[in-house]
């Protein structure tokens, strides 16, 4: 294992895109699994801008992250549990979920668990 790993998300491994340009998904691949940074656009929404492209009724990854800017709302699926994060925040999310961008800036977001087949094409 390497003592010291310094990578810069501007030259990711993937980039994976949005529907509609809403965003981006850009993936470091490490030793110690995947981390990304997502750029979610203004207007982005789970529902209509990865859903097309996990094939699910909801985002059924499991995040642990940290938001650097803008705001996201994110409920749980069922009308139950939801909370809006912004920037400093830290959060786990459950599989099951909806998110949206809120306002007219972008979230941008680091996920060391939930990304690695985050926004990827089925089949």
């Amino acid at each position: 294992m390497t003592a010291i790993v310094c990578r810069n998300f501007d030259a990711a491994d993937e980039t994976r895109p949005f529907e509609d340009g809403k965003g981006r998904l850009d993936l470091i691949t490490t030793e110690r699994g995947p981390v990304g940074r997502a750029v979610f656009e203004p207007g982005w929404r789970w529902t209509e801008h990865v859903r097309p492209l996990a094939g699910t009724d909801s985002c059924q990854a499991a995040h642990t992250g940290y938001v650097i800017s803008g705001r996201m709302r994110i409920a749980m699926d069922g009308g139950g549990e939801s909370a809006e994060v912004g920037p400093g925040d830290f959060f786990t999310v459950e599989p099951g979920h909806d998110a949206w961008v809120l306002g007219d800036e972008p979230c941008v977001a680091l996920d060391w668990t939930g990304f690695g087949d985050y926004a990827r094409p089925t089949g």
